[in-house]
């Protein structure tokens, strides 16, 4: 596996190959990133996992100091898996001046995550773009986990005509159900044990809606509910339609539920699809 940090170097590493894929993360690699990486392998003949905190979507007050960095641990994960490039550039590499052009987003990126992280999504595309624009994959990969960014994404390359295809990946889970996260590791055991019950209660949503129950704003309000008396600080549980994004129809079929909430001073996010008979 080639280690290259600079755009130069990677973009003569990538001259004449034919099919290459794109697995943008931010490291501190876990399985879900790395079940992105082997379907990678099994659609492409050269596989550029990238790896970079990128600035742009973190708030003021979040963790971008503190966010786990692990680059010796994560390029022998890639190298195990015969990855062909690990691209690990520096903030001087990807941003030599300041960022004065960002990627402008319809009104979804506002919503859910983009309401509570102002900007997020804005950063997330930015960032996306340039990576897009210095490797020119034919293929990138994301994960469910985070379904919004996906969805955001995927409009993106529609939209700017992008000849890119974005493939995604289920969401890996812990054996009690918790979404694998970079962030699981700021959860105490005490947390830890607790933390699996956000995606019980998205289970509880989407068994109720299966059985019939269509008033969506009581069920999400009675997860929220059900949550807080565990001792949660809720950002938002919402159903949603799959495709759109936007708040679900009792006619929907293909329904989304997504939730965001916080177990001491740990933000989670998970969601579960469901489709309807």
């Amino acid at each position: 596996m080639k280690v290259i940090s600079t755009i130069s170097e990677l973009r003569t590493a990538l001259k004449g190959i034919n099919k290459i894929a794109l697995v943008p993360t931010m490291g501190n690699l876990h399985e879900g990133h790395l079940a992105l990486v082997r379907k990678a392998k099994k659609c492409a003949d050269c596989v550029v996992v990238s790896i970079y905190v990128n600035p742009l979507q973190f708030l003021p007050n979040e963790d971008f100091n503190q966010y786990p960095r692990t680059l010796s641990e994560d390029c022998k994960l890639l190298q195990n898996l015969d990855v062909d490039i690990a691209f690990v550039p520096d903030d001087k590499i990807l941003f030599p001046v300041k960022q004065k052009i960002l990627v402008l987003l319809p009104p979804v990126a506002d919503q859910f995550e983009g309401k509570f992280r102002p900007g997020f999504f804005r950063g997330v595309a930015t960032i996306v773009l340039k990576l897009f624009n210095i490797i020119q994959p034919d293929i990138a990969l994301f994960g469910k986990k985070d379904y919004q960014q996906l969805h955001i994404i995927r409009l993106m390359v529609q939209q700017l005509d992008l000849p890119i295809e974005i493939l995604d990946e289920e969401i890996i889970r812990a054996s009690d159900g918790l979404a694998l996260s970079s962030r699981n590791r700021y959860l105490n055991d005490i947390q830890r044990i607790e933390a699996c019950h956000l995606y019980q209660t998205l289970n509880t949503v989407k068994t109720d809606i299966q059985a019939g129950q269509n008033r969506f704003a009581s069920l999400e309000e009675n997860a929220v509910r059900v949550l807080k008396t565990r001792g949660w600080s809720v950002d938002y549980i919402a159903v949603l339609n799959q495709v759109s994004l936007i708040p679900a129809h009792p006619e929907d079929k293909a329904l989304v539920v997504l939730a965001a909430a916080r177990i001491g001073q740990t933000r989670l996010i998970d969601n579960i699809e469901i489709l309807k008979s």
